[in-house]
């Protein structure tokens, strides 16, 4: 699948590829992505998610307006202690499949919102 949008600064989520996301020259399987730069991602099983396994995210200045997390082939809910620890840092957290979180992250780029996204591989 090819995903257009308009364009914004920073990387840019271009489609699927296998498990993965195709973002300007490369393929992700897991994937952490900021406005500024995009970088695979060995995540662990979601129900073992903290905020360390996202802190490149989480140093992001200006602390992004909210994480997109993409849980996969489907929405899981992510842990109740990150999504309390991430609201004490004043930072929302959208869960979705990744698919979804893909997409959301061009339309979201494209009104140059200032986000954060993990995405889990599309397995």
């Amino acid at each position: 699948m090819e995903v257009k949008r308009a364009s914004a600064e920073g990387p840019v989520i271009s489609g699927f590829s296998g498990r993965g996301f195709r973002v300007d020259e490369g393929v992700y399987e897991g994937l952490l992505i900021t406005p500024e730069r995009a970088d695979g991602w060995a995540p662990p099983p979601i129900a073992e998610l903290t905020e360390a396994d996202l802190a490149p995210l989480l140093g992001l200045e200006p602390r992004p307006e909210f994480l997109l997390l993409g849980t996969g082939r489907t929405l899981v809910r992510p842990p109740r202690a990150l999504a309390e620890a991430l609201g004490a840092r004043g930072i929302g957290i959208e869960a979705m499949d990744s698919r979804a979180a893909a997409r959301a992250w061009g339309v979201l780029r494209a009104e140059l919102r200032w986000i954060a996204g993990a995405l889990y591989p599309l397995d």
